[in-house]
């Protein structure tokens, strides 16, 4: 047997009152799915635990079986690993984003989805003024950087930006939260502050402004951690796998795991991105390998911003340009693959952010009965053949283990 996670990012959501009470996921038109659904068992996931932050980097860790208390170190760690930065003990890795602030407020957390290519001029001018022997800085991808500080204390509170849109920038800056980190918080916090300098004039922005585009008119620093101690993916389930994003969080987390990471043209993160791209080379994937985990980020920024048409639209771009093509490949394959379907968690639109809702899955064994559930939304899959699951029960389901 062949296996294959389908993961639609931030994809599940809340009733919408002006939509009769309808989610994303139950407005959009998706016959491939519904129609695997009505061959497959389904259930709710709760993916990140009450008292962890429901951050990306929980969630996709524990779809993939993994004790999130146990090996949870922060999304700067994992993004390190996606390029090629080896972080040393003592070091203290943080997520960097490019924000947007306007009015002494955090306009959004990704300056207006500033491109690749320009951010990596800006994080270059950041590293040029700011960077020394114990703080550097490195370019990811679009709004998402790398910064590691050398001795940092990872015992700080930092605020991740897409949870806080609209509030005064200097309310959430970071905050010591333990014994000695009261230096680590306030050298981020001077950071924030000379990075604001050193951008608002940087000839990127100044382009961006004249075009009616969001500034990346600041850095910001979040979800600090160390190196992780993470068992390899065939360690834990005895499966090679490979994995398939546009995010380097993903990738980060695929390294660790000993996952194979294919990169697709024009994958983007967002509702353009390569969806038949990203499929194909799915299939192709599980012709060498026993797992493939394919990450489709669209969703998720579409509820960061708060777009509910263009968030009902990925779905339906994930359903028509994913879905149809691998159910019908994959059942084309001389040994059979297993389908799961399911989001990381949910990002009402209504809320802009992460919540700790448990998320809708559908497994589909070839030749397994199916259960009643005929229609794939947050609320069909409550009376699923799977119930409420947590931990590591929904990757054991779906490899039949136990």
């Amino acid at each position: 047997m062949k296996y294959i996670i389908i993961l639609a990012d931030g994809a599940s959501d809340e009733p919408i009152a002006r939509y009769n009470n309808k989610t994303p996921l139950m407005l959009a038109s998706t016959p491939n799915i519904d129609a695997l659904c009505a061959k497959s068992r389904c259930g709710l996931f709760k993916t990140v635990p009450d008292d962890m932050p429901p951050g990306s980097e929980i969630a996709n860790m524990a779809v993939m079986g993994y004790d999130v208390k146990a090996v949870y170190e922060g999304r700067g760690v994992l993004e390190a690993a996606s390029i090629g930065v080896e972080i040393q003990p003592g070091d203290l890795a943080l997520r960097c984003n490019l924000i947007c602030i306007e009015d002494e407020k955090i306009k959004n957390h990704s300056a207006g989805h500033i491109s690749t290519e320009e951010a990596a001029k800006l994080i270059a001018a950041i590293n040029e003024e700011l960077s020394d022997e114990v703080v550097k800085f490195y370019p990811g991808v679009s709004y998402r950087h790398l910064m590691v500080v050398r001795g940092g204390n990872k015992y700080i509170h930092c605020t991740p930006p897409h949870d806080v849109p609209g509030t005064p920038f200097r309310n959430v800056m970071v905050q010591p939260s333990g014994d000695n980190a009261a230096q680590t918080s306030d050298l981020l916090n001077s950071l924030i502050l000379k990075s604001q300098e050193v951008l608002k004039n940087h000839p990127v922005n100044l382009a961006r402004t004249v075009a009616g585009k969001d500034p990346a008119n600041s850095i910001w620093m979040w979800s600090p951690g160390y190196k992780p101690a993470m068992k390899t993916f065939k360690e834990l389930y005895g499966k090679t796998g490979a994995i398939i994003s546009a995010v380097d969080l993903l990738y980060g987390i695929g390294d660790y795991a000993g996952l194979k990471a294919i990169h697709v043209e024009g994958s983007t993160g967002l509702y353009d991105t390569n969806y038949e791209g990203k499929a194909k080379a799915a299939v192709e994937a599980l012709k060498e390998v026993d797992f493939v985990y394919l990450h489709i980020e669209a969703s998720d920024e579409a509820g960061h911003e708060g777009d509910v048409e263009l968030k009902t639209k990925t779905i339906e771009y994930l359903d028509q340009r994913v879905v149809k093509y691998i159910v019908e490949e994959t059942s084309k394959m001389d040994e059979p693959v297993a389908i799961a379907i399911l989001p990381d968690h949910p990002t009402p639109c209504e809320k802009r952010t992460h919540t700790h809702d448990p998320v809708p899955f559908l497994i589909f064994h070839p030749g397994a009965t199916p259960d009643e559930v005929k229609e794939y939304n947050e609320l069909a899959v409550e009376k699923g053949y799977y119930g409420t699951v947590s931990g590591n029960a929904f990757i054991k389901a779906l490899f039949q283990i136990g």
